[in-house]
């Protein structure tokens, strides 16, 4: 009999357990956890739930599985570019085009495969094994900056800054058109979009904040900075496609094809604050901009 314990963060909210699940086990069928979730070998908060119920961010989820556990994903030598570390944690670039962590599709080249590889047991398990050290994700063609917990402790340590937003998190992203404000706050409700698979701007939905301030003004585009109040799913993304400025090469939320070809949305987590687990030390980090964000900017500068 195997246990496991997971805590749900905001990038889940709202999705249904049993989906939840099956993105945890990849080797379960969808049918096996529905049976498991129903004769009670599935709880959150310690209570029974249906399998259509919406997780909430901070929810714990516990399973009990008869099965043993398949080892499922290889660690796999995959260079990482850390951009900071210390005994309890770790900062990387997540390139664009990387997975987070595996999903029911894909088991390999993701950033968990890449941490296995370097730190074998030396990572947190909270969310499961097969996000082990994963406390945020970034969409596999976002790149910028991720923390990566050592240990358990840290995880939560790092997951409270997170939910309290005490950690600071700041985007990159290049936009169509011209945004005539220099400044100002993104605030609609999110949920999943009704009728195709992606998220919406929903009557009813989650709250959700975005501040964005204006860097550099373009013909027919705008290089923005943005700081991210709330973590739902892809809200950059909708937030800019909602006021009908969407990321430029972002097929999935409107952005349509550019003249410069990118691997997808041209977004960068590319500023991160936060204390320094179990201390008073305030970490800041910066890098540079990636190498969508300076080819897009280097074609809208020779059209200025």
């Amino acid at each position: 009999m195997n246990k496991y314990s997971f805590i749900v963060d905001e990038i889940d909210e709202g999705i249904r357990l049993d989906k939840y699940l099956s993105e945890l086990f990849v080797d379960i069928s969808r049918a096996k956890l529905q049976d498991l979730i129903k004769n009670g070998s599935v709880l959150v908060n310690e209570g029974a739930k249906k399998s259509s119920y919406g997780l909430k961010s901070g929810d714990k989820v516990d399973v009990v599985i008869e099965e043993e556990k398949e080892d499922i994903i290889h660690p796999q030598n995959i260079s990482l570019d850390i951009v900071y570390e210390d005994e309890n944690m770790l900062v990387v670039n997540k390139p664009s085009g990387m997975l987070t962590h595996p999903t029911a599709n894909e088991h390999e080249n993701t950033l968990v495969n890449a941490l296995l590889y370097k730190y074998g047991e030396n990572l947190s398990d909270i969310n499961g094994y097969l996000r082990r050290g994963i406390l945020h994700r970034l969409d596999r063609n976002t790149s910028g900056l991720l923390m990566v917990a050592k240990n358990n402790e840290t995880h939560e340590f790092l997951a409270n800054q997170l939910k309290e937003r005490t950690a600071t998190k700041k985007y990159l992203a290049i936009v169509k058109g011209a945004i005539k404000e220099d400044s100002g706050s993104l605030k609609f409700p999110m949920g999943r979009h009704p009728k195709q698979a992606k998220m919406a701007v929903v009557e009813g939905g989650k709250e959700s904040l975005t501040e964005f301030k204006v860097l550099k003004r373009y013909r027919d585009a705008t290089f923005l900075e943005l700081d991210l109040k709330t973590g739902r799913t892809h809200q950059i993304r909708v937030h800019l496609s909602h006021i009908k400025h969407p990321i430029i090469n972002d097929m999935l939320y409107g952005a349509g094809n550019c003249k410069v070809k990118t691997q997808e949305q041209v977004l960068q987590s590319y500023k991160l604050s936060f204390t320094k687990p179990f201390s008073n030390d305030i970490i800041e980090l910066e890098i540079g901009h990636d190498p969508k964000i300076q080819k897009v900017l280097a074609y809208l500068d020779q059209l200025n």
